[in-house]
């Protein structure tokens, strides 16, 4: 690889202090100090302001939208480039919830539109660890109104027309925009999402925050975006088998699979013009490609360009991989095309240690330094 080829890119984690936050974060390996807990891990985002800069090769201390700039279809794929530009269009995080979350909802890509906002915000939870009773909320239990809603958040009585389950480790929930949610405490998760920072509060329990003060609801404008279907059973059903990546999220904002690694793996991605994230959830593991391996633990990523034809997987045990990517096929709305699966199990091809995520650090941009936006 020479000084200018693109790679898989690993990026510096963005912390952030929560007051519903916990320290599940640290025992993954990582140093938040001087934070007094992590209730979010930002491992990908092209967020202006909050963007991760990587970690890794000849383009570390670049944001990400630098690199993009520079390397535009090769690093999204040429068609995703030609829609998104120099946003990167995920946001990926862990989320640790030692205290419950507010009862929130956030925009569908139709109101956001309608409002002037680049997207709405899509997301999806994987759950990593859950303690012993720990509930999560996904949308209203049965019928109800916006004029019965808006009575039970004046009353404080909301929870009890919401659907709450009882989630285990591995279990999987999609959250369109517009569906009414929350954590309980006890639940450490991978959260995949459109890059949104938007979040409507509609009711968060009369807590009061470091200032004396209960923060601040948004319930009108939660009530506009609320979609008032019921749910019945939200997990997200799945058939859970090694070697083989599972499909587990499929919609025009991205496509999500489980990888469960107990021997290497090849993938061809020759068909597919998009960049793909991996994001460990159990275990350890590798990704190579472009001469190029990459290491990674619970909780990190790695950016695959969208020009990376054959990717290898490997791992030291067993572990897990979340496998994202966005199918650009999946904007057609009168012929949505969902490809096939495009990998295929190798046989074991021998993990060399050439092309280790490391090497010198050079710069894209002249001059000043790069905000890293993150605490040693």
């Amino acid at each position: 690889m020479d000084n200018t080829s693109l790679y898989p890119m690993k990026f510096l984690p963005l912390y952030k202090n929560k007051m519903w936050g916990g320290n599940k974060i640290s025992t993954l390996g990582f140093d938040y100090s001087p934070l007094p807990n992590c209730g979010e891990l930002w491992a990908l985002s092209g967020l202006a302001g909050q963007e991760s800069v990587v970690a890794n090769g000849f383009l570390a201390d670049n944001t990400l939208s630098e690199v993009l700039e520079v390397y535009m279809g090769e690093l999204l794929g040429e068609r995703h480039y030609a829609r998104f530009g120099n946003e990167f269009p995920l946001l990926i995080k862990l989320i640790d919830a030692a205290d419950r979350l507010s009862i929130q909802v956030h925009p569908s890509d139709e109101l956001a539109h309608d409002l002037g906002l680049e997207n709405g915000k899509t997301e999806m939870w994987y759950i990593i660890e859950a303690d012993p009773g720990a509930e999560l909320i996904d949308g209203f239990e049965g019928e109800t109104s916006i004029g019965e809603v808006e009575q039970r958040v004046q009353e404080g009585t909301l929870e009890e027309v919401l659907h709450k389950e009882r989630p285990q480790q591995g279990d999987v929930y999609f959250l369109p925009g517009g569906r009414v949610h929350g954590l309980g405490g006890g639940l450490l998760l991978a959260e995949i999402q459109q890059p949104s920072d938007i979040t409507y509060r509609l009711y968060d329990y009369n807590r009061i925050d470091t200032n004396g003060q209960r923060r601040q609801l948004h319930v009108e404008e939660a009530l506009d975006a609320l979609d008032l279907a019921s749910v019945r059973d939200a997990r997200t059903h799945y058939d859970y088998r090694p070697n083989i990546t599972t499909p587990l999220v499929s919609c025009p904002q991205f496509e999500t699979s489980l990888v469960a690694l107990e021997k290497p793996m090849r993938k061809d991605f020759s068909g597919l013009d998009s960049f793909v994230v991996y994001m460990c959830v159990e275990g350890v593991a590798a990704v190579k490609t472009m001469d190029t391996i990459c290491p990674m633990h619970m909780g990190e990523c790695v950016l695959v360009p969208a020009v990376a034809d054959i990717v290898e997987l490997y791992s030291e045990g067993p572990a897990k991989l979340l496998e994202v990517y966005i199918n650009p096929d999946q904007w057609k709305e009168d012929d949505l095309v969902h490809r096939n699966d495009f990998d295929w199990v190798a046989n074991f091809v021998g993990q060399d240690s050439d092309g280790e995520c490391n090497g010198e650090h050079h710069h894209l941009h002249d001059g000043g330094e790069c905000e890293h936006h993150h605490h040693k």
